[in-house]
């Protein structure tokens, strides 16, 4: 996988779910390296609310991650 974060440190909760969401996307193509398969599954799973559903915990997992390593963002203000 190729660096595109050097830390999960961010500077708003927002910018942490959109890191969060980029840690899940970048695993995807960890164990599936093919993007034709990647495209192709996508066709399956992309109407699966139960598969949509599982994605959103996998992000939210990463985001508890983040927050933590932010620490929730105590000392700085919500934008």
């Amino acid at each position: 996988m190729k660096e595109f974060a050097a830390s999960l440190e961010t500077a708003t909760p927002r910018e942490g779910v959109d890191l969060a969401a980029r840690l899940a996307w970048e695993m995807v193509r960890k164990v599936q390296p093919s993007k034709s398969i990647r495209d192709r599954l996508v066709v399956i799973y992309e109407d699966d609310a139960e598969t949509i559903l599982m994605a959103c915990q996998i992000i939210a997992m990463n985001f508890q991650a983040i927050a933590a390593a932010n620490n929730y963002w105590h000392d700085r203000p919500i934008a």
